[in-house]
């Protein structure tokens, strides 16, 4: 099996940046005459610690009620812009083109699309009609991990000479539910916003072979190595997190403390997970992981994560807020930027509804 790499990461958002102040006051403007008592709750705006957000639409937008055909046409517009905007600008600056792209892997849960995104991108980007496709659909924020991962293995079994293009985005806002006055609907306004993230992948063969064309867009930089990864699926859990799927749309569901959960079950999955790669827990000097919110990224820190090892994560957080699938890589970009290589292992991590996790190791 050859070893994948991951060549370089982009990230993109639409246009609409937000103040979290601002989406406070829009949220407790809607809501304070159906909940009583809202203004305790309007604190969990300020304690998620982020600045600002990305939203595929302005505040005003969502001050009526979307129907699931509207939100659903934005969602799959705004998706396949940002997404291509990524992809096309990681191409570029790798010098890759077109033709280089043997498969492209498109992650999702925030809408639907048939034909799924990967599809659209392929004739949006100009890539090879031949170019093989995999959408996946329903991991939320653990998508960005696991689609990596399968990116990885696949190319690592399967192709030999070119380029895999993952390709997640999530577009949260545009599940926001007007008519739904639940704690839950209130909290993830509170902390979900819009991104897509693109990564090339290709194999320790490929590299070989195939010489890097030259150019002065095309930097001359360490890559990544994938090294191995592993799921966990927790039993009778489909409660935690997820969607509803109700006659407007797509509405969240909280139902449990995913930080506790944190606590009581991470110790003993990363056992499991780094046993089956062959590694300890101390091997591990960098930490890649999703930026679901200030608590969870605390519950890491209580676990013996350093705070300097999650910097990537809370500073994602602060400046884009929870994008589900893509935070995590967004927070890889921010590592890959601003940590020297050293040939040491890494993990990242993220978890997502199922209730499940997600692990990648890594070389850097």
């Amino acid at each position: 099996m050859n070893i994948p790499y991951i060549v370089g990461v982009e990230t993109a958002v639409p246009p609409y940046c937000v103040q979290q102040s601002d989406v406070r006051d829009f949220v407790h403007a809607l809501f304070r005459e159906q909940y009583h008592g809202i203004e305790r709750l309007m604190t969990v705006f300020e304690n998620t610690q982020i600045q600002t957000r990305y939203f595929s639409a302005p505040l005003s937008w969502f001050s009526e009620q979307q129907g699931f055909v509207q939100s659903n046409a934005a969602y799959i517009e705004t998706a396949l812009n940002i997404s291509a905007d990524a992809s096309y600008r990681l191409l570029q600056r790798h010098g890759v083109r077109a033709d280089d792209v043997e498969m492209i892997i498109a992650v999702s849960t925030t809408g639907i699309a048939t034909p799924s995104l990967d599809g659209k991108l392929i004739q949006r980007l100009k890539l090879r009609a031949s170019t093989r496709r995999m959408p996946v659909w329903g991991l939320g924020c653990a998508g960005g991990v696991a689609g990596l991962a399968r990116t990885a293995e696949l190319v690592g079994s399967l192709l030999t000479g070119k380029y895999a293009l993952m390709v997640a985005v999530e577009l949260c806002s545009l599940t926001f539910q007007r008519n739904d006055v639940s704690k839950s609907n209130i909290v993830a306004s509170s902390l979900f916003a819009d991104g897509a993230a693109a990564v090339l992948v290709r194999s320790q063969e490929a590299l070989e072979q195939v010489p890097e064309r030259s150019s002065e867009t095309t930097p001359k930089t360490a890559l990544l190595q994938i090294c191995g990864s592993y799921s966990h699926l927790f039993d009778n859990s489909e409660d935690i997190m997820g969607w509803d799927i109700i006659e407007t749309g797509l509405k969240v569901r909280f139902s449990r403390d995913i930080p506790t959960l944190i606590r009581q079950h991470l110790p003993s999955l990363l056992e499991q997970a780094t046993a089956s790669w062959g590694v300890r827990r101390e091997d591990l000097k960098h930490y890649v992981v999703h930026a679901g919110g200030a608590k969870v990224l605390q519950a890491y820190q209580d676990l013996g994560i350093p705070r300097t090892q999650l910097e990537p994560a809370y500073s994602v957080l602060r400046h884009y807020g929870n994008m589900s699938s893509v935070s995590v890589l967004f927070a890889l970009r921010e590592f890959l930027a601003h940590t020297p290589p050293t040939g040491e292992l890494g993990l990242m991590m993220a978890l997502g509804p199922g209730f499940s996790a997600e692990f990648i190791l890594f070389r850097w």
